[in-house]
């Protein structure tokens, strides 16, 4: 061992000694991540066989965790997880495998492992898939990798996702205390359907404030502000977010009596991919048929029926992606259709893959969902041939 850790340390050195500019480009940054992945996965392995090997009694420590964060001066939370990490790698084969191959990563490991423990039942289908669930870690994205094994982990084991998703309602809570100095201080836990009515309403109106701040620094300056200007002469990010929340709380006081309540969407998605059914919010999150119930008076509840991933839905003759289109380009794309973008679909706009201008039709097998930045870039591109471009923001039809 000490032989390969000097021929390691030799390798580091000669990368530590490279200018970055001269290995500044894509490729040298996902091998050098691929190699990361790959010595952690071997760290973790190592320090789990520490552990198993009691070297860290001799030196009067409690643990092989209590002894990497002494000697290592690591958080004791790394520690602990690495110990945890090292130790999973020896009943998860396919997932070993995939680490120190730098096909996955250590976040990845722990989503999967929470999965494998959710339940005896998913321990028991873990079994039987986990080479499936390491290819989604490989092809997808980390947040798409995270929807498909909650979708897995309802599908398996029912009863428990349930259980599970009533556990996370039962541990809501909110604490909100005053200082001596009269500030107030806000703690709080919401499970996924609370969260998501509670985030939505703070995200319109931080976005409400700030076109509201644009449009105040753009006149003071005469131009369009940089952030760092619009932080200067309104306020920063935080600071808007902060607004948002008591503007939220002086609106619900002025609602009239008897008016109703937005509630959340549900979505229930019927033959999506290798899943009879699912549940999810409108953000993409997964959750349980039951977690509907106590909702069900007040939210509402859409089903979209697929056919494969790609089949047409309607075709119409209108400018943009409006309706039950957008919604279903929505629950299909999930996020930006730009491979280097992950925004979610919510905030994203309607794009013909074909321009409108040029007969594209609005149609589902023509469509994507793009965000601001990057349906700009590719109108950019299109604006001289076409002299026109098509562009549905969410904001119009939700």
């Amino acid at each position: 061992m000490d032989a390969c850790v000097d021929r390691l340390r030799v390798v580091v050195d000669e990368l530590v000694g490279l200018d970055p500019l001269v290995v500044a480009d894509g490729e040298s940054v996902v091998a050098l991540s691929r190699e990361l992945a790959r010595l952690e996965a071997v760290v973790c392995r190592q320090v789990a066989a520490f552990d198993r090997r009691g070297g860290w009694a001799a030196a009067g420590a409690q643990n092989a965790a209590a002894w990497i964060t002494t000697v290592c001066r690591v958080d004791r939370s790394e520690a602990r997880r690495r110990v945890r990490l090292g130790n999973l790698l020896r009943v998860m084969d396919v997932v070993a495998l995939a680490w120190l191959a730098g096909a996955i990563t250590g976040r990845h490991v722990e989503v999967l492992a929470r999965a494998r423990d959710r339940s005896k039942v998913a321990a028991v289908a873990f079994g039987r898939d986990e080479a499936r669930l390491v290819g989604w870690a490989s092809a997808f994205s980390f947040h798409r990798f995270k929807q498909r094994v909650e979708e897995w982990l309802v599908a398996v084991d029912a009863e428990a996702a349930e259980g599970h998703a009533e556990r996370q309602r039962e541990g809501r809570r909110l604490h909100l205390s005053q200082s001596i100095d009269g500030v107030w201080f806000a703690d709080g836990v919401l499970d996924p359907v609370s969260g998501e009515v509670v985030h939505d309403a703070l995200v319109a109106i931080t976005e409400e404030l700030f076109e509201a701040d644009w449009r105040a620094a753009a006149e003071e300056l005469g131009a369009k502000p940089t952030g760092v200007e619009l932080a200067e002469l309104t306020r920063t990010p935080a600071q808007r977010r902060a607004d948002a929340w008591v503007e939220m709380a002086r609106r619900a006081r002025a609602v009239p009596a008897g008016a109703r309540r937005p509630g959340p969407l549900f979505t229930v998605l019927v033959g999506e991919e290798s899943f009879a059914h699912t549940c999810e919010l409108a953000s993409g999150t997964v959750i349980t048929p039951g977690s509907l119930v106590p909702w069900l008076s007040e939210s509402v509840v859409e089903r979209i029926v697929f056919d494969g991933p790609d089949r047409v839905l309607a075709v119409s003759h209108q400018r943009g992606f409006t309706g039950a289109m957008r919604r279903a380009l929505e629950v299909r794309d999930r996020v930006c259709g730009h491979p280097m973008c992950d925004r979610p679909a919510v905030f994203c706009e309607g794009d013909h893959l074909v321009p409108h201008a040029l007969g594209g039709a609005t149609a589902l097998e023509n469509g994507r969902l793009l965000c601001g930045f990057h349906n700009r870039l590719r109108n950019e591109s299109l604006r001289g041939e076409t002299g026109a471009v098509s562009r549905t923001p969410a904001a119009a039809v939700r």
